[in-house]
């Protein structure tokens, strides 16, 4: 692997120019493509094999003409005060403003509150529900723009309007505070390195990389029918590991500048080093991210699958990309130390060790305490993960400023609420002998249940073999009651299909949001298995060791269960929620556990590997374990310290998102990096190494006859391997 590497990278180095052109030209021909496509729609939202799902294909094809799956959207009105909504002038304004929104061309129907009995009990509150032929994500703007203008006509004559439901759905922004990660990643770089150019390089690189990964995923949108935020993830991760590779290949270049090598050597045994320890940290974040798969959730699929394609171009920019441009950057980049002097003279050493060099000294000297310490902190952090509460956020999730987040609240006051989270059941009674009277059986069955207010008549399509029941719960659409609700229901149909041979099935999207999440968390241990499983095979074959795969996976898992109680703390207990700009706590979303576990896998895994390598690499040529693990330091903590904070800064970014998720993702992130690169990597690992000592690179001598060599640490190399003249002259040929 190294050798390979290495002639690669002499050989981009070399012929820069050709290299650079082949970028630019799939960054133009990506762009174009995304250009000239047609705009993403939102991905079909599809939970293969739940109750749910399977009741909306019933209805696609049982009610035809009545898309199961359309946005709606809830224009809820409030009489001023002292009136009443069945005032005359206060009716004849909802009447007119139901005319306006049935003109749309995409609006299937209207409800008039008076005709479907919308109206509250005290009179003071009355909705309007509107339903459209596409889904939120797929309304034009023109049919967003007239249910806001019908509003704010209806806002003209007094009346308090809000409007509630999926229609408003729009792709969410991250806000100035995306720019302001990058600004922080591009300070320290330049500090890092001490120069502009230098600090430029990996930034450039992630850009050309993003933009690629990007533009490719907008351009096949529609054809590979990926929804408008697929690209959010890959941005995010493509950006944070875009810079930390080029980083890595940088750093080891202008190691090997400063002691003595000429460019073109120098670049080639950067790609040779650093570039190994890329692509394994690269392989294991496309595992983790391709390893979404085995949920089933095809968004989710699509999700990981196009931010793993960002990953390998980022790998493979690093590789080539930056070699070259090192070429164009010429004695602007300087050697590691040195700020003035010319290439090809050693510089002095340093009159004392780094920090780094310092901190693994007194970590060697102390590793019973250091490890207790960091295992105790993590663990303090973990507690609140045991409080953890899942579901999907809804309009109650919304900040307070928001008209969806007022008409929740409106209806929550005049109806109810969990009039917010009404359940369908769809009542298949084909096989029935007397449909009719099993609907009614039905209605009747779920009236007796706890927890239910209001069940409406059943509702038949037009041959009189399935109906549609509305039933509105007595609790919040995210609430445990509401949940034992649904699964209440189901078990009452598995007795009605005894009896009548009818399906029961329960859907909305209240039934979707509970289906999804107990899916995710069966999905999460197989998961859990495979993506670490595979992973530490992989790092076996790096690291010729079962100890260290092993404790860098325990560390990962340290590492997670502490950014999930960090994520519990801000969004559902609400410490410093303010200063997150978290508007309302509520259940983390079902997606965050094994999303994390997913995604920061992958990159505690690259710190493990960028770090241990260079431990790895001076053990291999000799030194003693304990000073192995300080080399490594001494090489390595500055780079993986900054390396950390930029894809801290960079995930921090997009906490400023207006959407949730989005903003609970950046969080839950950035503080996981934290955890894992500065408690795990920085303090446990060096000392459960030193504890170790030799025992920590053992490996059965069978496994190590049958595991390939991939030369990770560049023996092959040395001077005294006798590869490097003969690589150079393969090179020139």
């Amino acid at each position: 692997m190294a050798t390979f590497l290495y002639k690669l990278g002499r050989l981009s180095f070399r012929r820069r120019h050709f290299v650079a052109l082949i970028w630019v030209a799939l960054l133009t021909l990506a762009g174009v493509g995304a250009a000239s496509a047609p705009a993403a729609g939102n991905s079909s939202f599809s939970i293969p094999g739940t109750e749910a799902q399977k009741a909306f294909d019933l209805l696609e094809e049982r009610f035809p003409g009545v898309s199961a799956d359309g946005a709606t959207a809830r224009v809820v009105f409030k009489a001023p005060s002292g009136e009443k909504m069945t005032d005359p002038g206060n009716k004849a304004t909802v009447r007119e403003a139901v005319k306006e929104l049935a003109d749309g061309s995409e609006v299937a129907r209207v409800t008039d509150p008076y005709q479907a009995k919308a109206v509250s009990k005290d009179g003071t509150i009355a909705y309007a529900q509107v339903s459209y032929k596409v889904s939120g994500m797929e309304l034009e703007d023109s049919s967003r723009d007239a249910l806001q203008d019908s509003a704010q006509d209806a806002r003209k004559s007094g009346l308090t309007v809000e409007i509630g439901g999926d229609a408003l759905q729009t792709v969410p922004h991250t806000g100035s505070s995306e720019i302001i990660g990058i600004a922080v990643a591009a300070v320290v770089l330049v500090i890092t390195f001490g120069s502009l150019v230098a600090a430029g390089l990996p930034l450039l690189t992630a850009l050309i990389g993003v933009g690629i990964g990007v533009s490719a995923i907008t351009a096949l949108a529609s054809v590979l029918d990926l929804g408008s935020t697929t690209s959010t993830l890959a941005m995010m991760i493509g950006l944070a590991v875009g810079i930390d590779y080029a980083l890595f290949v940088v750093s080891r270049y202008r190691a090997e500048l400063a002691e003595g090598r000429d460019r073109e050597e120098a670049a080639g045994r950067a790609t040779g080093t650093a570039g190994s320890a890329v692509v394994f940290a690269g392989l294991t974040v496309v595992i983790a991210l391709v390893g979404l798969s085995v949920v089933n959730i095809p968004m989710l699929t699509k999700m990981g699958i196009a931010a793993a394609g960002t990953v390998a171009i980022a790998v493979l920019i690093a590789l080539t990309m930056i070699p070259a441009l090192l070429g164009y950057a010429g004695r602007r980049v300087k050697p590691m130390g040195e700020k003035g002097k010319r290439f090809g003279r050693a510089p002095k050493k340093p009159e004392r060790p780094n920090l780094g060099t310092r901190w693994a000294s007194f970590v060697v000297r102390r590793p019973i305490a250091v490890l207790l310490l960091g295992v105790i902190g993590l663990g303090a952090a973990a507690v609140p993960a045991s409080s953890l509460e899942l579901g999907l956020p809804d309009d109650g999730s919304q900040p307070t400023s928001t008209t969806q987040r007022r008409a929740y609240d409106l209806l929550s006051e005049g109806f109810g609420p969990g009039f917010n989270g009404p359940l369908m059941v769809v009542v298949d009674a084909k096989k029935s002998d007397d449909p009719k009277a099993v609907f009614g059986d039905v209605g009747d069955e779920i009236k007796g249940l706890k927890d239910v207010v209001t069940v409406m008549p059943p509702a038949p399509n037009k041959a009189g073999d399935t109906a549609t029941i509305t039933v509105i719960p007595g609790s919040q659409p995210s609430s445990v009651t509401t949940e034992n609700l649904v699964h209440g229901i189901r078990d009452a149909g598995t007795g009605i299909k005894a009896d009548t041979d009818a399906n029961v099935l329960v859907t909305g999207s209240t039934a979707m949001n509970i289906d999804v999440s107990e899916k995710l968390n069966d999905a999460l241990i197989p998961y859990l298995v495979l993506v670490v499983g595979l992973a530490f095979l992989l790092l076996i074959v790096v690291f010729r060791s079962i100890l260290v795969p092993l404790k860098a996976a325990l560390g990962f898992l340290l590492s997670v269960m502490a950014a999930l109680g960090a994520v519990v703390a801000v969004f559902q207990w609400g410490w410093l929620s303010g200063l997150m700009g978290v508007e309302q706590t509520g259940p983390v979303m079902s997606m965050m556990p094994i999303f994390m576990v997913g995604v920061v896998f992958g990159l505690a895994m690259d710190y493990e590997v960028f770090l241990v390598t260079r431990m790895r690499e001076a053990y291999v040529h000799g030194e003693k374990p304990s000073q192995a693990i300080v080399t490594g330091f001494r090489h390595g903590a500055r780079v993986v310290t900054a390396a950390a904070v930029i894809m801290m800064a960079v995930f921090a970014g997009f906490i400023g998102s207006s959407e949730s998720m989005v903003k609970m993702i950046g969080f839950g992130l950035a503080i996981a990096v934290f955890f894992d690169a500065f408690i795990v990597r920085m303090a446990i690992v060096p000392a459960v190494l030193a504890l170790l000592g030799r025992k920590a690179w053992w490996l059965p001598k069978w496994l190590d006859r049958a595991l390939p060599n991939v030369d990770v640490e560049g023996e092959g190399l040395r001077p005294d391997s006798g590869r490097g003249d003969t690589d150079r002259e393969l090179v020139r040929a």
